[in-house]
């Protein structure tokens, strides 16, 4: 299966994926981004049958009665459920491949760079099984480079990092490879997760990982901001009475509760620049390094991550799409990018 396909069929639709733990995003040759949807689906466990996915499955996480589940079917940037992955895909790619279904697309799919070869097989018959004609593998940093206009292709040194739900990607790049790199599974779930250990232990309070993402949209912080200390309300139970209960978080609380794997991000990318050669070192800290992912989104993680390392950090224009955006400039410009596809 040669690489020079994609530069084929005007007349099939091709499709760039970023298939998130938390969100899926789609990219269509000629269209941009034409779906973003919560990488979600509902299952009654009593006959298998699915009844929602994405936004509408996303909505009952938390709130259905014990014979519905909600499932997210990938966890750390992989696959955990194939077939419900499986079933997530399809329908995202029925939904914008409608209407020409005797014409399969050839799909590039975002992974992240620390997966294994049967992790990345996997993803790639996933993708075939639901109708794909062919697949083309990216990793995420260097998709997230090209989306958020880095000169990856030429000989100097860019630095991205992508904070997405699962995992974190880090990555010196040049000549559209990767020369240092990291894949750490600290990343949005686990800010979730620490918020909702802080409310329970300061607050003796038990609350969602859907509550605790939206304190941290909400009021979440990751440096001081002067003037700009906000409260919210967090509802949930009462673990002393099993009864509901309300109280106030302050941004500075859920910047403590989320410290710990925020400074897991900033260790993952000293020893990411430890590990890149010097010349490429010393472009990276004239050119500063670009944050991507839903994680940039944090308020004050760029400043923050500047004080920490030293150098100049920047989030990119639109860092939710990077990854999705990159997949499908890759597409396009296929003997440009070329060199950016993953073998596996």
């Amino acid at each position: 299966m040669g690489l020079w396909r994609l530069l084929w069929s005007k007349y099939s639709r091709e499709i760039g994926i970023d298939l998130g733990t938390a969100n899926t995003l789609v990219h269509v040759r000629g269209k941009g981004i034409v779906l973003n949807e919560p990488s979600v689906v509902a299952v009654d466990q009593t006959n298998g049958a699915i009844l929602a996915v994405g936004a509408e499955a996303k909505s009952m996480l938390g709130r259905t009665p014990a014979n519905i589940e909600a499932i997210r079917p990938l966890k750390d940037g992989v696959i955990a459920d194939f077939e419900i992955a499986e079933t997530m895909l399809r329908y995202f790619i029925q939904r914008v491949h409608r209407r020409r279904t005797l014409v399969h697309p050839a799909v590039v799919i975002g992974i992240p760079s620390g997966v294994t070869e049967v992790e990345r097989r996997a993803v790639r018959d996933a993708v075939l099984r639901v109708g794909a004609r062919e697949v083309y593998l990216i990793e995420e940093p260097m998709a997230a480079a090209i989306g958020a206009g880095l000169p990856v292709s030429e000989p100097a040194g860019s630095m991205v990092v992508d904070i997405g739900g699962g995992t974190t990607e880090v990555a010196a790049i040049s000549l559209n490879g990767v020369v240092a790199g990291r894949s750490e599974r600290v990343a949005g779930d686990e800010i979730d997760e620490a918020i909702v250990s802080y409310v329970h232990h300061e607050f003796n309070l038990a609350i969602g990982v859907v509550t605790a993402e939206q304190l941290k949209l909400d009021i979440g912080c990751a440096y001081p901001l002067d003037g700009d200390e906000r409260i919210a309300v967090a509802r949930g139970r009462d673990l002393l009475t099993g009864l509901p209960k309300a109280v106030e978080v302050t941004s500075p609380q859920v910047r403590d509760a989320i410290a710990v794997p925020v400074n897991g991000i900033g260790d993952a990318i000293r020893m990411t620049l430890e590990q890149t050669p010097a010349e490429l070192q010393a472009d990276i800290i004239e050119s500063g390094l670009v944050l991507t992912g839903g994680g940039a989104l944090l308020r004050g993680i760029d400043r923050l991550l500047a004080e920490e390392i030293q150098m100049p950090v920047r989030v990119a224009e639109d860092p939710l799409s990077c990854v999705v955006i990159g997949a499908g400039r890759a597409l396009e410009n296929a003997e440009k990018f070329a060199d950016a596809f993953a073998t596996y």
